[in-house]
C-alpha cells in the first residue's frame, strides 16, 4: 500500500507522525512524508523518503509580518489572533495544496495521513478523492486563537470547493496519541478516534556525557521550553529555583537562547543547546517545561511529574489537564524562582503525585503500538 504522510514543517506537529510512518515502512508499505523543505533532513534521518511541500508556519509568519510595522509581540490580542488565523487557516494550507496536488496526481497514494493542524493536507486529499485520516499531535482542545483559525480554515475550504464542517479533524477518523483520561472529553465523545501510544522520536544523537550511567539516587531535573519558545528570563528562574534543591539540573536552552544570557550557572546545572528528548526522559526524575504536547506526552509515558510554565499556544490547556490528572502543577506569569523550588520539591516527594504518574504511564503503555495501528490501516 502506498502511504503519504503530510504534516506542518514544525517539530511539535511533525515529529509525532514519524513513529507511525516508520512502522508502516517496516511493515513493507511504500511510505513517503510530505512536509516543508526545512524539515526534510529530520524525515530523512528517520529513514523515510521526504517530499518538499508548502512552507513552515514560521515562514508564513515572516511573510505576513512584512506589512506590519513595529514589534509583532506588541500587537493587540485581536490582531494577533487574526494573524494566526491567516497563517494556519490560509497561507500554509494554500501553499500545501499547491504543492501536494501534483504529487497526488503523479503518485496517487492509497491513503493520506495528515497532521490535524495541517488543513492543506486534508484539502488536497479531499480534492483528489483520496482516502485520508488525520493524526493529532496531542490533546485536542481549543485555545484563544482557535476561533479565528477555524473561521479562516472554513473560508479557505470554501475557496477550494469543499463544503461541510471542515474543522479539525475535518470529519475523518483521527489517530489520537493522547491518553483518553487526559484528552478533551468533548473530543473523545464526538471523534472517530484511533488510539495510538505516543512513542517519542528524536533526531538521532548522543545523550550528554554521564547521563546514561548516572547515580539514580540523586534526582535529575530536565528543563526545556521547546524549540519555539526560548525565554531567558523564564530559564533563569527555573535554573535558580531548581539549583536550590539537592539535585542535578539539565537545561535544553533551545535554538533561540544563547548561554551567556543565562549568566553563570550553579555547579549542579548543565546547559545543552539540544538533547535527544525521547532518549533522555527515562533518565529523568522531574520535567519542568513550557507545556508543549511532545514533552507532556513523553513525560506521561515515562511516569514523570511535571511542572508547567506555560508560554503560549496550547500550553495552558495542556497544563490544566495534567494538573487535573494529578501528575503536575503549574506556575503562570509573574512566578518566582522560590515558587519553582517549592513546586519541584513537592512534586518529587508527594506519594499521590507518584501514584498518579504511574497510573498514567500504565495507561499509555496499554495503548496500541504503531505496529498494531499500521495493521489496521486500509
Amino acid at each position: 500500500m502506498r502511504l503519504i504522510f503530510t504534516a506542518l514543517g514544525a517539530y511539535g506537529h511533525s515529529f509525532p507522525l514519524i513513529p507511525l510512518a516508520v512502522a508502516a515502512r517496516d511493515a513493507g508499505h511504500d511510505v513517503a512524508f510530505a512536509t516543508a523543505a526545512e524539515f526534510l533532513p529530520n524525515i530523512e534521518k528517520a529513514g523515510i523518503t521526504g517530499i518538499p511541500v508548502g512552507l513552515t508556519p514560521q515562514e508564513a509568519f515572516t511573510e505576513l509580518l512584512k506589512g506590519i510595522e513595529g514589534d509583532p509581540r506588541a500587537l493587540p490580542r485581536e490582531e494577533l489572533f487574526k494573524l494566526l488565523g491567516r497563517v494556519f487557516g490560509e497561507a500554509v494550507p494554500r501553499a500545501v495544496v499547491a504543492d501536494l496536488e501534483p504529487v497526488f496526481a503523479e503518485q496517487r497514494p492509497d491513503l493520506v495521513i495528515y497532521e490535524a493542524a495541517n488543513a492543506g493536507g486534508a484539502y488536497a486529499a479531499k480534492r483528489a478523492g483520496i482516502p485520508c485520516i488525520s493524526h493529532n499531535f496531542g490533546r485536542m482542545a481549543d485555545y484563544d486563537a482557535g476561533k479565528e483559525i477555524r473561521e479562516q480554515m472554513r473560508a479557505t475550504a470554501a475557496e477550494f470547493g469543499l463544503d461541510g464542517e471542515l474543522e479539525a479533524p475535518f470529519g475523518d477518523p483521527i489517530v489520537d496519541i493522547c491518553p483518553e483520561s487526559v484528552q478533551s472529553q468533548e473530543f473523545v465523545a464526538t471523534a472517530n478516534r484511533i488510539p495510538l501510544r505516543p512513542v517519542g522520536w528524536s533526531v538521532p544523537g548522543d545523550l550528554p556525557a554521564g547521563i546514561a550511567d548516572r547515580d539514580r539516587s540523586r534526582p535529575l531535573a530536565y528543563v526545556t521550553l521547546g524549540t519555539q519558545y526560548g525565554n531567558s528570563d523564564v530559564l533563569v528562574k527555573a535554573i535558580t529555583g531548581l539549583a536550590a534543591l539537592d539535585l542535578d539540573v539539565l537545561v535544553a536552552t533551545g535554538p533561540f537562547v544563547e548561554a551567556e544570557l543565562l549568566g553563570e550557572v550553579p555547579s549542579n546545572v548543565r546547559l545543552e543547546t539540544w538533547v535527544p528528548q525521547s532518549e533522555l526522559l527515562p533518565h529523568v526524575d522531574i520535567v519542568v517545561h513550557h507545556g508543549g504536547s511532545g514533552t507532556m506526552l513523553g513525560a506521561f509515558g515515562a511516569g514523570l511529574p511535571q511542572l508547567f510554565l506555560p508560554q503560549g499556544a496550547d500550553h495552558a490547556t495542556n497544563a490544566e489537564a495534567s494538573v487535573k490528572a494529578g501528575v503536575a502543577t503549574q506556575l503562570v506569569e509573574d512566578f518566582t524562582a522560590e515558587q519553582i523550588t517549592e513546586q519541584a520539591r513537592f512534586l518529587l516527594v508527594d506519594n499521590v503525585v507518584r501514584d498518579a504518574t504511574r497510573a498514567l504511564a500504565a495507561e499509555v503503555a496499554a495503548m496500541p503500538s504503531p505496529t498494531e495501528v499500521v495493521a489496521t490501516l486500509k
